[in-house]
């Protein structure tokens, strides 16, 4: 027999953090002012901007771009929070090291790394996994670890529970982003975390469901980069024990089962569409290597957007 799920939490903060998107020009090339805005945008909802993650193309970017992301990131923060990618896949040599490097520069930068799977530690056992983790803690005070569904990417990895169990014994990892889009593996982490480390995060990356924030995880979600205000509306609703959270709830829901449908990763030209139809960037096109979307989507996009801006209106005090 399963285990049932956790109590649901009401009236709980929920710390939202959001993968931005990384927009482009028609021309192919990265549109730095938009992503800017973005980041600002971001932060303007209540919500933290988390870059050089899968929603910013982060495996489709040379070492070059991730560092000028990562830099300009840092210049607009002035103090503000921001969540980070360690990205080490293709790199040669020790992966704990490389992870060590990737995490110390974004810890300078001023930002939290999240540890990005990669395939130089995807087949480890998990006590070596978790010795690579503990390499890491050695070097920095804070930093968060990331399961990623391999729908999402074919190195990503998801952690078996006594791995996870034995990731919560690392005080310096503060949370884990959690991509398996399985409601049930995700509870069984919340069940261990509750009963091992209370103070533990576990960031939902479950796009086919975010109401898993009912049961008590946060989220790291690239659902959200679609629409931050109306996320931040649904968060403070949640703690507040008003209502309209389940209304703007299945519809950010509904954007999220369209926008993530197979194949998964053609999401982030879903988002490029959907924010160029509410004027937030300039063009509509993905990363040259990205899965694409058709345009009969847009019909689509274009009701959602309207019915979300006008939840998010009447939600105004």
């Amino acid at each position: 027999m399963r285990p049932p799920p956790p109590p649901i939490r009401p009236r709980r903060r929920i710390e939202g953090i959001s993968a931005v998107l990384l927009p482009f020009r028609p021309e192919g090339a990265v549109d730095l002012d938009a992503f800017a805005r973005l980041v600002e945008s971001t932060w303007a909802a209540g919500l933290t901007p988390a870059v050089n993650m899968d929603t910013g193309y982060t495996n489709l970017l040379t070492p070059t771009e991730r560092t000028e992301i990562l830099g300009l990131t840092a210049s607009l923060a002035r103090g503000r929070k921001f969540v980070a990618g360690a990205f080490i896949e293709g790199l040669e040599g020790d992966p704990a090291r490389n992870y060590r490097t990737a995490a110390n520069a974004i810890a300078c930068a001023g930002g939290t790394p999240i540890l990005f799977p990669c395939a130089a530690v995807k087949s480890l056992p998990g006590r070596e996994l978790i010795g690579v983790f503990r390499s890491v803690a050695a070097e920095c005070d804070e930093f968060l670890g990331f399961e990623l569904g391999e729908m999402f990417v074919s190195f990503g990895r998801i952690w078996d529970l006594e791995t996870f169990q034995g990731l919560l014994e690392i005080p310096q990892l503060k949370g884990a982003k959690h991509s398996s889009l399985s409601r049930e593996l995700e509870w069984q982490r919340l069940a261990v975390r509750d009963q091992l480390r209370p103070e533990f995060k576990v960031y939902t990356g479950n796009d086919l469901a975010i109401d898993q924030v009912m049961w008590g995880s946060d989220y790291l979600l690239g659902l959200s980069a679609f629409h931050v205000e109306a996320f931040a509306a649904r968060d403070r609703f949640w703690e507040a024990g008003d209502a309209r959270f389940h209304e703007l709830n299945d519809w950010l829901q509904y954007l999220g089962m369209l926008a993530f449908r197979d194949p998964v990763p053609a999401y982030k030209h879903t988002c490029a569409q959907f924010l160029h139809l509410r004027g937030r960037i300039a063009s509509s096109e993905p990363h040259p290597r990205n899965a694409r979307r058709p345009d009969s989507d847009l019909a689509l996009l274009e009701g959602i957007a309207r019915k979300l801006d006008a939840l998010v209106a009447s939600s105004a005090p």
